[in-house]
């Protein structure tokens, strides 16, 4: 159907306000550009990639006819308060010595009012960033998409949404929707209730991946290559200065090593967070309390695990992103009912978490996450272009959309796939031929035959 004028300026009057709220976020708190991706990892607030402007047009007499996601949720409080409590519980032994410098003795309120926001939202819930991601995220997707979400309304076709089930996925599925029916009140009767699917989108954690979760209890490549991370003499280094910003020199020296890391690292898991409860606790801010220099360290350490955990790994190896495979198959799948028309769901939407999104991306070749690591030359931003900011940082999305052609004669239609990754038109792995040199679209028998798996 038809934007009237009304709907249209209302639509641009929301994304405008969007925009305009999330300047300022970045203003007041320091939210990572393209030179801080380094500091935030993957709990960096989401900025889409793409420009609308510079995307391809699909080949002559093709049109859209369906559209499909996979999106992890949104900014989002810290799953607990174990870091903040034991950054407060030796900032207070730092107070009772009188050994805080006076940069130190701004950071516990910081510290409690971060707890507080997070305690009073929900430890692991869905933040208001978090939901303005998703919102906005679909506002695009329907402007993208115009034609589409027409027919999909003039047709009365489904709109499938499923999540993990975890509230956080929830929520961003409902704030997703919300999108959408903000830019088209008439889908509204169209978009179906959320569905739970954990064998989908929260397998890491299901029985039949077992053998992953023993990999990350027991394997001894694994810990090995941990272990040596933060035995660096880079880690205590990073620790040791950090520390003295905060606490008098001999406070620091009378702290074994281990807490002078431990402190570091949970210092700056909370100043990783706040970024993402930027509307709820508009009065933190962290960036002062760690350097440029030892943020980016501790933010390498922190991508380190979330490669070895949960991407592409030990090369040679498959443990940590062969679960993926029933994700893969379902995009394929769903592609190829709509386009057999076994099915006639005008979408399908997904939202889940960092530990599907990044196996995915690492089991599709997606760019950051081609290279496995030999453990003879462990994973470091030198040797290895994968980033927790950029391969799965809050909200990160895979979308594909099918268009089809009308071909004379009544001869079959032919349906073309084009993938976006956080919005950026993005090619699939090598092994898949586009339909022209240089073109970002492909057959999608050819998509099922290239991405093949075992």
């Amino acid at each position: 159907m038809k934007r009237t004028p009304a709907l249209s300026a209302a639509l641009a009057l929301t994304l405008a306000i969007g925009t305009l709220s999330s300047a300022g976020a970045a203003s007041a708190h320091d939210h990572p550009g393209p030179d801080r991706h380094g500091r935030y990892g993957t709990k960096t607030p989401y900025q889409p990639q793409g420009d609308p402007a510079d995307y391809q047009q699909p080949p002559r007499g093709f049109r859209p006819v369906f559209t499909e996601n996979v999106a992890r949720h949104g900014s989002r409080a810290m799953t607990g308060s174990e870091d903040g409590d034991a950054v407060l519980a030796v900032l207070v032994r730092a107070e009772e010595q009188d050994a805080l410098t006076g940069l130190g003795a701004e950071l516990a309120p910081q510290v409690r009012s971060l707890l507080t926001a997070a305690a009073t939202l929900g430890y692991g819930n869905l933040s208001a960033l978090g939901a303005r991601e998703h919102r906005q995220t679909a506002l695009r997707l329907e402007q993208r998409l115009p034609s589409l979400f027409r027919t999909i309304v003039a047709d009365r076709e489904p709109v499938v949404v499923e999540t993990s089930g975890v509230p956080r996925a929830v929520a961003s599925a409902d704030a997703f929707t919300a999108g959408l029916t903000a830019g088209e009140p008439e889908l509204a009767g169209l978009i179906k209730a959320p569905v739970t699917d954990k064998d989908l989108l929260y397998f890491h954690k299901q029985p039949q991946n077992a053998d992953y979760r023993a990999y990350l209890a027991d394997d001894p490549d694994l810990a090995a290559v941990l272990a040596r991370n933060d035995a660096d003499p880079r880690t205590a280094e990073a620790a040791r200065h950090a520390l003295t910003r905060l606490f008098r020199a001999d406070f620091v020296a009378a702290l074994p090593v281990d807490e002078q890391v431990s402190f570091a690292r949970s210092l700056y898991e909370l100043y990783s967070a706040a970024p993402d409860l930027g509307l709820e606790a508009p009065e933190v801010d962290l960036s002062r309390y760690l350097t440029g220099h030892d943020a980016r360290w501790l933010g390498y350490l922190d991508d380190a695990e979330e490669f070895y955990r949960k991407g592409p790994a030990f090369s040679g190896r498959t443990i940590t992103y062969k679960m993926a495979g029933v994700l893969l198959d379902d995009l394929l799948a769903q592609a190829r009912a709509r386009a057999d028309g076994s099915n006639h769901n005008g979408a399908v939407l997904r939202f889940t978490h960092a530990e599907e999104i990044e196996p995915l991306a690492a089991l599709m070749g997606l760019p950051g996450s081609t290279e496995g690591a030999d453990p003879a030359q462990p994973y470091s931003y030198r040797n290895n272009p994968w980033r927790g900011a950029e391969v799965a940082p809050m909200a990160a999305n895979i979308q594909w959309d099918l268009y089809d052609n009308a071909p004379a004669g009544g001869s079959p239609a032919e349906h073309l796939v084009r993938m976006l990754y956080n919005e950026q038109e993005t090619d699939f792995k090598p092994a898949c031929r586009p339909v022209a040199e240089g073109s970002h679209f492909y057959r999608l028998d050819e998509l099922r035959r290239c991405l093949a798996h075992d």
